[in-house]
């Protein structure tokens, strides 16, 4: 199931109908700082808390879950296609730019990651799973359990995303990066 796509449906439906995190947390019992996470692929909610919060946000969780196991033999995703996907804008400026959000049963996340000069993830943060980076263009800064590395185009690292990280760029140049999360599957 694409983890991701279903943390977008949910964070898409709560703004579609009007509704804060507050709210979607007290009509639904689950805390609002784990509703962002939620909504923001760092957690997967498990199935009871999934039904509390199809319910809080008016929706059948089966609307929720339609097409998540859709597994098409290739998706293609021209560029004009991306889908711009928002993640932690209190913490980070980087744009998010999905480059397979076509298939909705995917075991890997990838991402084009447009970090702007001077901006970046302000705080390192966990989420589940493993990620890979190879920056393409520009130079940025990773930190990672409080040691930072600095990348330029052409230099890549895969980690353990369970870990602290962020990534951030210091200079007076935009940089971008391509990013593959790797969700962890039980």
């Amino acid at each position: 199931m694409n983890l991701v796509e279903l943390a977008q449906r949910l964070r898409q439906t709560r703004l579609d109908k009007g509704l804060t995190l507050d709210e979607v947390a007290a009509a639904s019992g689950v805390g609002k700082g784990i509703l962002s996470k939620v909504e923001n692929f760092r957690v997967t909610p498990t199935l009871p808390t999934l039904a509390k919060l199809s319910e809080a946000l008016g929706v059948k969780l089966s609307v929720l879950l339609d097409g998540l196991d859709a597994r098409p033999r290739i998706s293609i995703v021209r560029r004009d296609e991306r889908k711009l996907i928002e993640r932690d804008r209190t913490q980070s400026n980087i744009d998010y730019e999905s480059l397979a959000h076509r298939r909705a049963d995917r075991a890997m996340d990838p991402f084009e990651l447009r970090i702007p000069a001077h901006g970046g993830r302000v705080e390192a943060m966990p989420h589940e799973g493993e990620e890979f980076l190879i920056v393409l263009e520009g130079k940025v800064a990773f930190e990672f359990d409080q040691e930072t590395y600095q990348l330029e185009a052409g230099d890549s690292l895969y980690f353990d995303a369970e870990t602290n990280h962020r990534l951030f760029n210091e200079t007076a140049t935009d940089a971008r990066v391509l990013c593959v999360f790797l969700g962890r599957r039980y």
